[in-house]
């Protein structure tokens, strides 16, 4: 069993900062992406960013610039740096990790943390 907790998420002004982490427990041999995923009302589910076990990183086209994510594999955990911030990024942010669990052979498993919300707003 592994579990995601997110953490970082509140109210913050137009233009400030938040950093995001989400730390992941559990019979953890290794993980492969995490990312973070976010949802606004009346609004699909969208990719904000992922970062592969190498290091490697993807990023939505509207946080290209403004957002980081990085990660920490000695404590399985991920970051998400939110610079700029804008009323448009106000949504329920995910926390999402493709585990490989010990005794499990090669299989993987989708986990997902409860959400954080970030509030944008003046």
């Amino acid at each position: 069993q592994v579990r995601l907790m997110e953490s970082g998420g509140g109210l913050v002004q137009p233009g400030g900062s938040l950093r995001l982490s989400c730390a992941a427990s559990g019979n953890i041999f290794s993980i492969n992406a995490m990312g973070w995923y976010r949802q606004a009302p009346g609004m699909q589910r969208e990719l904000v960013a992922t970062v592969n076990s190498g290091g490697g990183t993807d990023y939505a086209d509207s946080v290209k610039g403004r957002f980081t994510i990085s990660r920490d594999n000695a404590k399985n955990t991920v970051y998400l740096h939110m610079n700029s911030l804008k009323p448009e990024d106000t949504a329920l942010y995910y926390c999402h990790a493709d585990v490989v669990e010990d005794n499990r052979g090669r299989a993987s498993t989708d986990y997902w943390g409860g959400g954080t919300l970030v509030t944008v707003f003046s």
